[in-house]
């Protein structure tokens, strides 16, 4: 199914202006891995001395692709490295066939770029259960590497789109005492997202020098913090990818997973796992979900993807109905500790529920008013202890049933 209305939440001024990563260079090409009349190869090309991380999907069904990148993490990065990623077809629930077709891409495009087969990550996004026609792909390599460009991260970001309605990206720039160092980051993602990580392909580039133990504990650390913070239906996919690489090439070491440059990714971390929210599947409402009080951090995230996956709280923000019983229901049945009697609720800044009761002082057209807007706030408070959480989510509309019912039509 083509896409074609772009989402009431994509950001106002379109895809941003990002900064070239020195030692990436990009290309994309139309394979007909199923699309046609759009690009759906990505590739990227990574220097020498290149350290990639990697967070993947939990899924006990996932994909060979990410079997594969998992295998090769923490792979010596003397040589230089590789990204290729196809939407249209996922490669998952593909046996033998799927991991043979990994191996068929991968070692191809080592061969094109005179590369170690072990340095060539890939990815595949779409269509479960179907055969991928790894030929297409390895039958267009050399154009890709003949159209490789460091400009060229905007198409990368439109190549690797499935349902998505627009293509994302966010950026940073990060002052040193050495100088500036840049970061660069692309995503897909629109359904089929829940935390472990969420259900997307990310690609995030800077030119800092980053040991790769390091750059691997800050993106865990980070993504625990974003992309797990996510729900677009609660569903988990079978090809999750997030992959970080740092070039070295702006020469500025980072030897911490603090201070600034730690801000700065989480910031653009942050801002990728927000856009692919904004662009679920059907949506019009983009929601912020904060719970506090709970006994513990661990209580609160539980409590907060309970109510951000609730098909009733979600209906209900679709309808712009202040609710608030729903929220209590959620945070009910969410297995996290919880007093009915310390309870408190906020739609905005409007308190509709205090301390297990209506409060005295709501007012539900002001409620409701604040319920017709585009960004939402939910505010939980538990009255328990100190763990606190926020999280993101969407409303739950027509616009999601129309899509997937179509999806492979």
């Amino acid at each position: 199914m083509n896409v074609t209305a772009i989402s009431p939440l994509a950001p106002k001024g379109g895809f941003p202006d990002l900064p070239v990563i020195d030692g990436v260079a990009f290309a994309t090409v139309e394979a007909g891995v199923r699309y046609s009349g759009r690009s759906d190869v990505m590739l990227a090309q990574l220097c020498a001395g290149t350290s990639i991380a990697g967070v993947f999907t939990k899924s006990a069904t996932r994909a060979a692709p990410v079997l594969d990148c998992q295998a090769k993490l923490g792979a010596a990065n003397d040589g230089g490295a590789a990204i290729i990623v196809n939407s249209g077809n996922a490669n998952a629930f593909t046996g033998k066939g799927g991991i043979e077709a990994v191996d068929a891409v991968t070692k191809a495009v080592a061969k094109v770029l005179d590369l170690p087969q072990n340095r060539v990550f890939s990815s595949s996004t779409g269509v479960i259960g179907e055969p991928l026609a790894f030929e297409r792909i390895t039958a267009k390599l050399l154009e890709l590497q003949g159209s490789l460009s460091p400009t060229r991260i905007k198409d990368a970001a439109a190549a690797i789109m499935t349902t998505d309605t627009f293509s994302k990206g966010a950026a940073a720039q990060v002052e040193t005492g050495d100088g500036v160092v840049n970061i660069a980051g692309i995503a897909k993602g629109s359904g089929m997202i829940a935390p472990d990580m969420a259900t997307m392909l990310v690609y995030i580039f800077t030119d800092a020098k980053i040991e790769q133990a390091l750059l691997q504990d800050m993106l865990a650390t980070l993504t625990d913090k974003t992309f797990n913070c996510i729900t677009v239906d609660s569903d988990t996919s079978t090809s999750d990818t997030l992959l970080l690489a740092a070039t070295g090439k702006s020469g500025i070491e980072i030897t911490a997973p603090t201070g600034a440059f730690c801000d700065a990714l989480h910031g653009v971390m942050r801002d990728l796992a927000h856009q692919v929210v904004k662009d679920g599947e059907g949506a019009t409402k983009f929601v912020e979900v904060q719970v506090t009080g709970a006994d513990t951090d661990a209580d609160a995230h539980k409590i907060g993807m309970s109510i951000a996956n609730s098909p009733l709280v979600k209906t209900a923000v679709a309808g712009e109905d202040p609710n608030w019983g729903r929220v209590v229901m959620a945070v009910g049945k969410s297995g996290a500790k919880a007093d009915r009697d310390l309870l408190s609720i906020r739609f905005g800044d409007v308190v509709v529920a205090d301390k297990g009761w209506v409060s005295p002082d709501y007012d539900e057209a002001r409620a409701a008013k604040h319920m017709k807007g585009d960004e939402l706030l939910i505010a939980v408070d538990l009255g328990i202890g100190a763990g606190a959480a926020t999280v993101w989510t969407c409303d739950l509309t027509h616009g999601y049933i129309e899509i997937n019912a179509d999806y492979r039509s």
